[in-house]
């Protein structure tokens, strides 16, 4: 699966190590940076590369993770969930179909952060599941908009 990653300078460290585990696990990488200050430019930059097919799924590192979730989810086609425990990782995908996923430097360990960008990229959405109807949902309206 071909990822994009993108953080902010606080987080630069935590997104070297989340690509390595990446490409570890198989997958090609693309870094989208980490020099803009303005975390929501990096942010916009990844959401738009994933709603536009050029990957398949994104990874955002910020400080808490909240900053860059908020400013992905504001693109169209951009799924972004802040991932902060393993249920929650699985979740995201399985009943939420999320493309993108949000972590915290500050908030979370490397290990953490690791074990849980392995749950997300371990699972995929299922067509036709009982969350489907929900996320048809908020599909339909973004696409309305």
């Amino acid at each position: 699966m071909k990822l994009i990653f993108g953080c902010d300078p606080n987080a630069t460290a935590l997104k070297q190590d989340l690509m390595a585990l990446a490409e570890k696990l198989g997958h090609e990488v693309e870094d989208y940076g980490s020099d803009d200050p303005i975390y929501a430019n990096t942010a916009i930059r990844v959401a738009e590369a994933v709603a536009a097919g050029q990957a398949e799924r994104g990874v955002l590192v910020c400080g808490t993770g909240l900053g860059m979730s908020i400013a992905a989810n504001k693109v169209q086609g951009a799924y972004a969930a802040l991932l902060t425990d393993v249920y929650s990782a699985q979740r995201a995908v399985l009943s939420n179909d999320s493309n993108i996923a949000c972590l915290g430097a500050f908030t979370i360990g490397t290990k953490l952060a690791e074990e849980l960008l392995k749950t997300w990229l371990g699972c995929r959405f299922e067509p036709g599941c009982a969350s489907q109807v929900k996320v048809d949902r908020y599909k339909t309206y973004d696409q309305e908009q």
